[in-house]
């Protein structure tokens, strides 16, 4: 009997590992999914504010978007900053933009912040929701990019993937909503956040990796709102339509919750690619297209078309193959 008691205690042990990979696991997909879902109201969101005075009054292409992005980032990063000082990591800030990481991610940050986020609220503001899923195009865009720079291969799936991102892109684009003249232009600044998106993400898996996921995004945000503030909004002439919207309790309350849903949203995101790689993680998170979509023909009234429904599925589908393997989802989870 007492020759059994060491293979009893191994199995136990054997079984408490096991039990708590599976709640790991399911942590990590929890927060890629609630990634997506957040992304997805914050798009929602930002529709519904370019819609109110002195926004939906205001002259050119460029002011809306960054005056909306600047405020937006900029009040999400003070959310959370305020997290930041609640849990003590006040003091990392300074830290991280002291290591060669941080000085890397700053190069992430110009690129998904200001570039990248200020082209796709361009997008949304010509396009509608038609950008969203073409932003979601980035998946293949990351993959590129990682092959070209991190030297990762490229196998069928993956080249498989990035044909159906684009091929549903193409769908998309082949019927215009009325009214709306400059939709192709919205279409491509669409495609250039995706660009973006992709070139950080393959930033934030190389230099990025040592950094507390909560200090970096709100670095991030922090970054992205001061540049957006200082430098692009007077370069484009919107100071005004910046100083009045701060003027409008109701558009600052409404930027200062999408700016923490966005926050929310990359702060998921990355814990997701902890828990269950940035594969994974990348593929929970761009659900924000369907979410997105879903919930701007539900209350906005945005027309549904059948090249935005099948441009729109195959768009995701490539983007979870050129991520992941579908089977993994299943495989890994298996005792």
């Amino acid at each position: 009997m007492e020759q059994h008691t060491p293979n009893i205690g191994r199995l136990d042990m054997h079984q408490k590992i096991l039990a708590t990979t599976k709640k790991f696991r399911t942590s990590g997909i929890r927060s890629g999914a609630i990634s997506g879902l957040f992304y997805g109201l914050y798009s929602f969101l930002i529709i519904i504010v370019q819609g109110f005075e002195p926004l939906a009054s205001a002259v050119g292409i460029l002011a809306v978007p960054f005056v909306m992005g600047a405020i937006n980032d900029f009040l999400g990063g003070c959310a959370l900053l305020l997290n930041l000082i609640r849990t003590g990591k006040f003091h990392e800030l300074a830290r991280s933009l002291a290591t060669k990481p941080g000085k890397i991610m700053i190069l992430g940050y110009i690129l998904g912040g200001p570039v990248a986020n200020g082209s796709y609220l361009v997008g949304l503001y010509l396009a509608g929701a038609f950008a969203i899923p073409i932003s979601a195009t980035t998946a293949a865009f990351g993959a590129l990019f990682a092959a070209i720079f991190l030297k990762q291969k490229l196998n069928a799936r993956v080249v498989g993937g990035m044909l159906f991102c684009i091929i549903g892109a193409v769908i998309i684009n082949m019927v215009k909503p009325e009214g709306a003249p400059n939709f192709t232009l919205g279409i491509i600044l669409a495609l250039v956040a995706a660009i973006c998106w992709g070139l950080e993400g393959c930033i934030s898996s190389f230099g990025g990796s040592l950094l507390d996921s909560e200090v970096n995004v709100t670095l991030r945000q922090l970054v992205s709102g001061l540049i957006q503030m200082v430098m692009i909004v007077p370069l484009i002439g919107a100071t005004d339509l910046f100083v009045n919207t701060l003027n409008s309790p109701l558009l600052i309350g409404l930027l200062l919750i999408s700016g923490t849903l966005v926050g929310i949203s990359y702060t998921e995101w990355y814990k997701a690619n902890a828990m269950v790689g940035t594969a994974i993680g990348m593929s929970l998170n761009i659900t924000y297209a369907f979410w997105g979509v879903l919930l701007s023909t539900l209350f906005l009234n945005q027309p549904i078309t059948p090249t935005i429904v099948i441009g729109s599925v195959m768009i995701i589908v490539g983007a979870i193959l050129v991520t992941t393997n579908p089977v993994d989802f299943f495989r890994k989870g298996e005792g």
